[in-house]
């Protein structure tokens, strides 16, 4: 596949994924996040497979850059938001729920 529709899906998929977000209202995003986290795991995975044929001929250290890169913040987003999410649940926790646990 030649880096140019690589980048062109890249683009594309940004651009539909800001188009998608902006849409949630505010008082959603918080509910929603779990769930996104999910979806962010496609992200990874979409990160692995980019990377994997950017390697396939070694076609530039640049690509192989990128790739790596992107892998890397992929996985900060997912872990970030699973930890952001765990902390809010345990927010809504009730009193006694907690005494019982700590």
């Amino acid at each position: 596949m030649p880096q140019w529709a690589l980048i062109l899906i890249f683009v594309a998929s940004s651009f539909v994924g800001y188009l998608i977000i902006r849409q949630v209202p505010t008082l959603l995003h918080t509910p929603l996040m779990s769930g996104m986290n999910a979806l962010s795991g496609i992200t990874v995975l979409g990160a692995l497979t980019v990377t994997a044929v950017a390697l396939k001929p070694v076609s530039s250290v640049l690509s192989v850059v990128v790739g790596f890169l992107a892998i890397v913040m992929a996985m900060v987003n997912v872990a970030g938001g699973f930890g952001i999410t765990g902390r809010m649940l345990r927010m809504f926790k009730s009193n006694k729920n907690k005494r019982e646990e700590g």
